[in-house]
């Protein structure tokens, strides 16, 4: 039996942090960062059951063209990951009511929507990015006991000798995405590694008052080859979703717009449509399978 203090639950019975119920989520959960990307990712949907917000988890289920969707805001980060994905995983594999891991549960699809920042001078401004790898320079999953298959070994160990990787900063990995979700985006969107950082200043390689302690580490990252692949862009959250999804066995995928390119130091100031533009994608693929 899972303990009182290691598995959290409201008095109303729902998990603690996300305030749901396991009939409350579609086996279908887009993943947002923004709370109030929620809404607007909703509003796409023809009808919506209900809508539970905790502190930066929003949560709103529905319908689009017939098919169920969750959407759910995880706030920024892989450490508000770490809460969302487990008790994602825990409405669907543990007996709430009993505390103890089901002998069947559910499999979700995850898919993150989210903005990021071009490494590749190449790259435009406005263009969208699937995660065929997300590289993990955050640490999370180097607290947990992760199954071999799971990380691309090949991958993290050429990356730790051609960057040079400092010893005093977490051990990078390398973490594959679902091949059957990669599948529906390969003709249209660009797809590559992408890399995610603990933190938006120092760790992305941005200086306001701070000094880096690597200033050559976005350099390092965006100049890594390995058999074709390369770092195409720069977030907070993939690394935690492919690894915890993977290791609890959901099939996870990131899909971002690019709305920043920090090789050419560009930006777009309002990406509303580009990002209106990737929902009404994202759904349709989503909903045909």
């Amino acid at each position: 039996m899972i303990e009182a203090s290691e598995l959290i639950l409201n008095p109303d019975g729902s998990i603690y942090h996300l305030r749901l119920k396991p009939e409350m989520l579609a086996d279908t959960i887009v993943l947002v960062g923004d709370p109030g990307r929620v809404d607007k990712v909703s509003a796409f949907f023809d009808t919506v059951e209900f809508k539970v917000q905790n502190r930066e988890i929003k949560t709103h289920t529905g319908t689009y063209k017939g098919s169920r969707f969750s959407v759910m805001s995880t706030g920024m980060g892989t450490d508000n990951l770490d809460i969302v994905i487990n008790e994602i995983d825990a409405l669907a594999n543990i007996d709430l009511e009993n505390r103890t891991v089901k002998e069947s549960g559910r499999t979700f699809r995850l898919i993150r929507l989210g903005t990021s920042g071009a490494m590749q001078d190449d790259i435009k401004v406005g263009s969208y990015v699937a995660a065929g790898h997300g590289l993990g320079i955050d640490g999370l999953m180097n607290f947990y006991k992760v199954s071999p298959e799971i990380i691309d070994h090949e991958l993290g160990d050429a990356f730790i000798s051609q960057s040079q990787w400092p010893s005093d900063l977490s051990k990078p990995y390398f973490i594959k995405g679902s091949e059957e979700l990669l599948g529906l985006f390969a003709d249209d969107f660009l797809k590559g590694i992408t890399a995610t950082a603990p933190g938006f200043y120092g760790p992305q390689g941005r200086v306001l008052r701070m000094p880096l302690a690597y200033p050559d580490l976005n350099e390092r990252i965006s100049s890594f080859t390995h058999n074709g692949q390369r770092v195409i862009n720069f977030e907070m959250e993939t690394s935690g979703l492919y690894g915890l999804g993977r290791s609890l066995g959901h099939e996870v995928m990131t899909v971002c717009a690019v709305i920043a390119n920090r090789i050419r130091k560009e930006y777009i100031e309002d990406y509303t449509e580009v990002i209106n533009k990737l929902i009404t994608i994202l759904l349709d693929k989503l909903a045909t399978k």
